[in-house]
């Protein structure tokens, strides 16, 4: 079976199409293509609370290309969500209208707490040690989704409107800080020494490759704050220069390491695991699910 999922996030748009099998009664996911767009949506909204004219032709003209991959790629099941810069715009639903109108296909704005949720669909904690508790942390361009697993269940999951994006145009205040720390501390405090992160969004998978780290090894809080300093000292041309970042990805990467490593020190975790998922991925695991569901 192939299915393929769309996420239209605050600084990117991606496309993943996966090929799904059944392997020992249970489904394996393999990646077909995965396609990314920077159409940077958080910019328009954050200030204007609207996306701009310019922006809407982007996001049709993406969609329409990904149109023709998805019958290229002969896909029948897809899934279109969209986050928190269409959550904030007040055009969205007449956008959402004209791109179901050109492509036929609908995107579904999705709330911090369903983002949440469908990046737990990945249950990457469940093949994990059982003695551990795993705090998922998702940072996007306009906000953080936390999910965090301990004994075997899902304990909460909470969306905060502190993004990259949103960093970047100084649109975080402290109050928002203080009620993210507040949050974390206080729920996870119980199993606070035996917490690992789980950290998916493409920037920490760039720091993930740059640090070389062979797959299934965690990378160190330590190393974090190390890049943290030596990222931030550069300008972004330098950084795209010296590092080979995109420019969209340049600007993000300080403030996503800035979410990483303050969600870290609060709830008291010394590793993440970088196990390169995302929105997509988790989106994927739904409509299988929800195709399976209705087989039966």
């Amino acid at each position: 079976m192939r299915l393929a999922a769309i996420d239209i996030g605050s600084n990117a748009a991606r496309l993943l199409i996966s090929d799904v099998s059944i392997v020992d009664d249970k489904p394996e996911f393999n990646k077909v293509n995965l396609v990314r767009v920077p159409l940077r949506l958080g910019f328009d909204v954050f200030d204007k609370q609207r996306i701009s004219a310019e922006k809407t032709e982007m996001i049709i003209n993406t969609i329409k290309a990904y149109k023709f991959l998805l019958d290229a790629y002969e896909v029948k099941h897809i899934k279109a969500a969209a986050t928190s810069a269409m959550r904030d715009a007040i055009n969205a639903p007449e956008i959402i209208e004209m791109v179901q109108k050109e492509t036929g296909i609908r995107i579904e704005v999705i709330s911090g707490g369903d983002e949440a949720s469908l990046i737990y669909e990945n249950h990457i904690a469940e093949n994990m040690d059982k003695d551990h508790a795993y705090l998922y942390i998702d940072v996007g361009g306009g906000s953080t989704e936390l999910t965090f697993f301990a004994e075997n269940k899902l304990v909460f999951k909470e969306s905060f409107n502190i993004g990259t994006i949103r960093l970047l145009k100084d649109q975080v205040n402290e109050k928002q800080w203080e009620i993210m720390k507040d949050f974390i501390k206080k729920e996870t405090k119980e199993f606070s020494d035996k917490l690992i992160a789980i950290g998916s969004g493409g920037n920490i998978n760039k720091i993930f490759s740059l640090s070389k780290r062979k797959d299934g090894k965690p990378l160190p809080i330590e190393l974090l704050k190390d890049y943290y300093k030596e990222i931030g000292s550069f300008s972004v041309e330098d950084r795209i220069r010296l590092y080979k970042f995109r420019e969209d990805r340049a600007d993000v990467i300080i403030p996503a390491l800035q979410i990483y490593i303050n969600v870290m020190r609060w709830a008291n975790a010394q590793e993440i695991y970088v196990p390169k998922i995302g929105l997509a991925d988790g989106l994927i695991q739904h409509l299988y699910n929800e195709l399976n569901e209705k087989v039966k």
